[in-house]
């Protein structure tokens, strides 16, 4: 698809965050899993169920710009997830995992939170108003996900503090 209009970049960036949010729906239980802190893991799942959700938004959005709703394999999620995976295989102690896995998350929810926020000016730019609610309602999530695990981090982090 040619990117010669905001709508076809709009549609491919949608495409591409629908792809995103469902490779997190596989990848976010085996970081749940691997975290030891109780906090992190009901942090993590709670998140799931969330993506769950941006999931069916996002495919609600593409009505508005009357293409089917097709992913296109998010390259930039894919290694971020591959980069969780390595850390996940880490030999480490319990606390410095979940501080690390805190970062892969993190870094996940900053990507989320760029995107949304492009894909929510461009909506508002073209028109598309439902597709702007629903994508509003995405980032205000990925934000709250992002604040809750920087306030998970103040405590897993001084506990891998005394590993050093």
């Amino acid at each position: 698809m040619a990117m010669d209009n905001l709508a076809n970049a709009f549609y491919d960036e949608l495409r591409d965050v629908f792809s995103a949010e469902k490779q997190l729906v596989d990848a976010l239980p085996k970081m749940a899993k691997k975290a030891s802190s109780a906090e992190l893991k009901e942090a993590l799942q709670s998140h799931l169920e969330e993506t769950k959700q941006q999931v069916a938004r996002v495919e609600a959005a593409f009505e508005e710009t009357g293409k089917a709703a097709r992913a296109k394999t998010c390259e930039a999620m894919k290694g971020l997830i591959e980069e969780a995976k390595e850390v996940l295989e880490e030999q480490a102690d319990d606390e410095t995992r979940d501080a690390l896995i805190i970062a892969c998350a993190q870094k996940v929810e900053h990507y989320e939170i760029a995107t949304y926020g492009t894909l929510c000016r461009w909506a508002e730019l073209l028109g598309y108003s439902q597709a702007e609610k629903l994508l509003k309602q995405n980032i205000q999530e990925e934000e709250a996900a992002d604040s809750k695990l920087s306030t998970v981090a103040e405590t897993v982090n001084k506990k891998a503090l005394q590993h050093t």
